[in-house]
């Protein structure tokens, strides 16, 4: 099959947890979770292009990741032609932005914005569902990403409930400069009996005005923390110069907080980043088409 399109530029953004809890454990030995999710401005830059050498090439700038398989947009556009049997090369340019292994889901929006970017180029081969197949196949964050927008994440975090009007807050991370392997902080977390989380979430937000502060709780931070106690600091940190909330996201060890104005984010940004506590970024949430928004998290 010919490409429709033989090139596509595209942005993944990151995201932000801003509550997860764990609820159970599958015999798969994924954990079953809920979670509100919110993809926001700090973006992967994906290139893909088709060549006429066979195979799949992925060159990597920036922030250091793996060429090979071992990266989820290689493997993303792996499982696209096994799946639609179209035989082509294809080389991906990744400039990496998104910092590795800290609970921002770079690598699972690399992935998803893959197969989303690979099925425009061929005319959609594929449906939404099967791209959904294959997303949670690639890894538990991968199907939020295909959807790209506030949303009530449940199961192993592929069942999705968009958040409509979600707040247009602003959020300054930071990320201390060590990686966190998502595995560990599971492994290492102490399941404990909850209640009906889903539909509390559902019920705090139908009821009107909520305070987003209100729903920060993340039930890896209390794993994360202990091991890397700066996360703490960061957390009173972002508080000290004006957030609403703190809070790690993921398994860490990026912990963001909540700013009501770009003016109050941009400055919180400035205070924090002669601290050293890690990279600062300021960012907004973004819709669902990412690629329409200019990347506003650089760091300083």
């Amino acid at each position: 099959m010919l490409p429709h399109s033989p090139f596509n530029r595209i942005q993944a953004p990151a995201k932000l947890n801003i509550r997860l809890k764990v609820i159970g454990r599958r015999t798969d030995g994924y954990h079953e979770l809920v979670s509100i999710m919110v993809p926001v401005s700090l973006f992967d830059d994906l290139e893909l292009e088709i060549i006429p050498q066979p195979g799949i090439m992925l060159t990597s700038h920036g922030l250091f990741v793996p060429d090979g398989e071992e990266n989820l947009a290689y493997r993303a556009a792996q499982a696209f032609f096994s799946l639609t049997g179209i035989d082509q090369g294809l080389s991906i340019n990744l400039t990496k932005r998104i910092p590795v292994a800290a609970g921002l889901g770079g690598g699972s929006s690399d992935a998803a914005h893959t197969l989303k970017a690979l099925n425009d180029m061929f005319a959609n081969p594929l449906s939404f569902k099967d791209l959904e197949g294959l997303a949670v196949r690639l890894g538990a964050d991968v199907p939020f990403f295909l959807q790209c927008r506030p949303s009530i994440a449940s199961g192993i975090g592929e069942i999705l409930e968009p958040i409509e009007n979600w707040p247009e807050f602003w959020y300054v991370i930071v990320t201390p400069p060590f990686q966190v392997s998502t595995s560990w902080a599971y492994d290492n977390l102490n399941l404990r009996l909850t209640g009906n989380e889903y539909a509390s979430i559902l019920e705090t937000l139908e009821k009107g005005p909520f305070k987003v502060a209100d729903f920060l709780e993340n039930d890896l931070e209390t794993v994360t923390s202990i091991r890397f106690p700066v996360i703490d600091t960061i957390k009173k940190s972002l508080m000290d110069v004006g957030a609403e909330g703190a809070l790690m996201s993921g398994s860490g060890p990026s912990t963001f907080g909540i700013f009501i104005s770009e003016d109050q984010a941009l400055s919180a940004k400035r205070h924090l980043t002669p601290k050293n506590l890690g990279d600062v970024f300021a960012v907004a949430w973004v819709s669902k088409n990412a690629g329409d928004h200019d990347p506003l998290g650089s760091k300083e």
